[in-house]
């Protein structure tokens, strides 16, 4: 069985694999290592777009598809037919929930109002917001939302978590009208997915209260760009956002200059961690392909 991984610090990280296995490194761009057409297991760079997805012609022999990333919407509608696509869902929960509370934290606290006095080197004493009372919307309630709500429940908020369909613990996306109106913070974790491209409109962005803050850790078109642009120009609300549409945001985006909105360039799974974490994930799963045994994490539905 021939495998392609995008690093070549993914050989150490694979663990011991069935000795019929050839691993080869394929970063995505340039001349393949090898035939494509003798492929079946295939790990494609992370955050890798569709592109990518232009050698399925040549590769007949391709069986599995292991994505390094959480979110499979740049693959979902490009997987020819007897292949099967599987997401990294589990690997980026630490990180991910990280960056939710930091951003947070971040924003609440006036952490880029205090970097921007240290760099003209002025003690720039205030009062800040907290987040200790706030009542927190997770809209996403996957691996990583329930472990950014593990992490937040020790600093004293009220939690709601919100999934496509109600379950224990959890509200169906059709209460979010009604829930809406009540969070202080709306986390937004979901897949990108037809039903959740634009699921924050204008509507959605009026129905949050004044002084509430909107957290994207999940996918930019989540979010209607330009509906965002004019709520936060009315400084009605606030946002943290890990992701943009378009991506990246273009330098002349009238979003770079907002006051009220905390940008970072899609680096919530960008840490150290990420590849021993996603590595043993992709060689437990070619040994579960080499031995006939179902695979994890397998994309239905579009995640």
């Amino acid at each position: 069985m021939k495998v392609w991984i995008p690093d070549e610090i993914g050989r150490s990280l694979l663990g011991d694999l069935p000795t019929e296995t050839t691993v080869e490194v394929f970063a995505g761009d340039g001349a393949p290592p090898s035939d494509p057409a003798t492929v079946e297991f295939w790990s494609p760079p992370f955050l890798s777009t569709s592109a990518a997805a232009e050698l399925f012609a040549g590769m007949p022999r391709l069986r599995v598809v292991q994505l390094l990333s959480a979110g499979a919407d740049a693959w979902v509608d490009r997987i020819p037919a007897g292949v099967t696509l599987c997401d990294a869902q589990g690997v980026h929960d630490s990180s991910t929930s990280e960056w939710v509370v930091g951003a947070m934290l971040s924003y609440l606290r006036e952490f880029p109002r205090f970097v921007r006095a240290q760099e003209r080197r002025e003690w720039a004493y205030g009062v800040t917001d907290e987040l200790a009372g706030k009542r927190v919307l997770i809209v996403g309630a996957g691996s990583i939302g329930r472990a950014i709500a593990r992490r937040l429940e020790p600093f004293e908020v009220s939690l709601t978590l919100v999934a496509r369909t109600a379950r224990d613990g959890v509200h169906g996306v059709d209460e979010l009208p009604r829930l809406l109106p009540y969070a202080d913070v709306v986390v937004l974790v979901v897949p990108l997915t037809r039903e959740t491209t634009g699921l924050v409109d204008a509507a959605f962005l009026a129905a949050m209260p004044d002084g509430s803050l909107l957290v994207n850790a999940a996918r930019g078109p989540v979010v209607d760009t330009a509906a965002l642009t004019a709520e936060l120009a009315t400084g009605r609300i606030a946002a943290a956002v890990d992701v943009t549409d378009p991506e990246p945001l273009p330098a002349d985006h009238p979003l770079w200059d907002m006051p009220n909105l905390l940008l970072t360039p899609h680096v919530g799974g960008s840490v150290q961690g990420f590849r021993p974490r996603t590595y043993r994930l992709a060689g437990d799963q070619i040994r579960r392909f080499a031995a006939g045994q179902p695979l994890k994490n397998v994309v239905t539905d579009g995640y």
